[in-house]
């Protein structure tokens, strides 16, 4: 199992925020608690192993948003679109890049709905991306002490 701790992972020394989450229903929260957070026009870039956390946390986000829709994982479809019910934002895009290139996956049409103001985009395996917008704000997700636990960080 890989933790955060023995990542090679380079941290910049800005951490917004640091929580360990003990079950998938509190990472599901936090991903509310940081879609209530969020203005529009922001690229969220999600970043672990397999099975980290990263689509449960989206779960949350649209939650948070007011989607109905079951989210799953795009792994396969590469990104769906969720309409929320958020006065200002408008659309939920959820990515993954983990089967493709990212450049692949913005001539498919991500690119269209990463400055949009209406728009937040929560991209899993986004560091196959090798340009995201400067507005991108990265959260990482790893293995705690046990099969449950989660440590997120978002900077």
């Amino acid at each position: 199992m890989v933790t955060l701790e023995n990542r090679n992972w380079k941290l910049e020394s800005r951490i917004m925020n640091k929580i360990i989450t003990n079950n998938s229903n509190a990472t599901i929260k936090f991903g509310v608690k940081i879609s209530k957070t969020l203005h529009g026009g922001e690229t969220l870039a999600l970043i672990g192993d397999l099975g980290s956390g990263k689509t449960t946390f989206v779960k949350g986000l649209a939650r948070g948003f007011g989607v109905k829709n079951k989210i799953t994982s795009p792994t396969f479809v590469l990104f769906k679109l969720y309409q929320t019910k958020h006065k200002k934002i408008k659309w939920l895009i959820h990515a993954d890049c983990y089967r493709v290139l990212g450049k692949e996956i913005l001539k498919m049409g991500l690119a269209e709905y990463l400055y949009r103001p209406d728009t937040i985009v929560a991209i899993e395996w986004a560091e196959k991306l090798k340009n995201l917008p400067p507005h991108t704000i990265k959260i990482y997700f790893a293995y705690g002490k046990n099969d449950k636990e989660r440590l997120i960080i978002t900077k």
